[in-house]
């Protein structure tokens, strides 16, 4: 697979703090004033949610996210030309990080595997995560993508036995995405950190390949726990809250990026 820009990030010797955001939310021409503000203040790495009626990981807040997503117009080809736009510099700063576009795999095989995949590539995404194709089916999928140049990144959960992390580890091209709890996006359930600690651990002993940590990430404090035992963090739905109530694109961007910067 040819070098992109996730690969670069990853041979650079730092923690990473991830961005997943929804995009169009909560206001109509948020999407490019957001990512300029989250690029200024740090994100490593941006996920782009991608709307759908019917997930199965999310919880209420992103839920609510997309639908008000889809009610602003967003679909999966508005969505690539946004991410095109955004690595032109059309409407806001060039964006630079690496983005992932996360969604179901319902609107990317109605849109056409192959030709979903070279439209993700021309328009600038740099990975996958497809929350609902599990290792046992996405190993052709995971090639097409190679060979198209984007990276896979799979899911292990704090009940996922030593040998199938170890499957994921394999499977995922550059790294995996660690879910902090065995529950929905936005949870609170981190009261027993000894439990995550040692679910952690145990993934550092059965993979080769560098992952991060999401679900139930809030505020600095949490960041820095899990840069104590992973290679990052995901912060999503306490950015979604955060912005929440704003009601211009101005006021969304400006958020996101006091938000974020107190992340950092």
């Amino acid at each position: 697979m040819p070098e992109n820009r996730i690969t670069k990030l990853l041979k650079q010797d730092k923690k990473l703090l991830l961005a997943y955001y929804m995009p169009e939310y909560p206001v109509q021409g948020a999407t490019l004033p957001v990512l300029e503000a989250l690029q200024e203040n740090g994100a490593d790495i941006i996920e782009l949610g991608i709307p759908f009626s019917d997930p199965v990981g999310d919880g209420p807040v992103i839920q609510e996210a997309a639908h008000v997503a889809i009610r602003n117009g967003v679909t999966l080809k508005n969505l690539l030309e946004t991410v095109r736009r955004a690595r032109n510099g059309e409407g806001c700063r060039k964006i630079t990080v690496p983005i992932i576009l996360m969604g179901y795999s319902n609107p990317l095989f109605a849109y056409g595997g192959e030709c979903f995949l070279s439209d993700a590539v021309e328009a600038g995404v740099d990975g996958l995560l497809i929350p609902d194709l599990p290792p046992e089916e996405i190993e052709d999928y995971r090639e097409m993508a190679r060979e198209a140049g984007l990276s896979m990144v799979l899911l292990i959960s704090p009940v996922t036995p030593p040998e199938r992390i170890e499957l994921i580890d394999s499977l995922s091209t550059d790294f995996s995405y660690c879910l902090a709890v065995n529950a929905t996006t936005g949870t609170s359930k981190l009261s027993d950190g000894a439990a995550v600690d040692d679910y952690l651990k145990r993934v550092r002993q059965h993979t080769k390949k560098k992952f991060v940590v999401g679900f139930g990430i809030k505020d600095k404090a949490r960041v820095e726990h899990m840069w104590g035992l992973a290679d990052g963090a995901v912060v999503g739905t306490a950015l979604l809250q955060h912005i929440a109530g704003c009601t211009a694109p101005e006021e969304c961007a400006r958020l996101a990026g006091e938000f974020w910067k107190s992340l950092r």
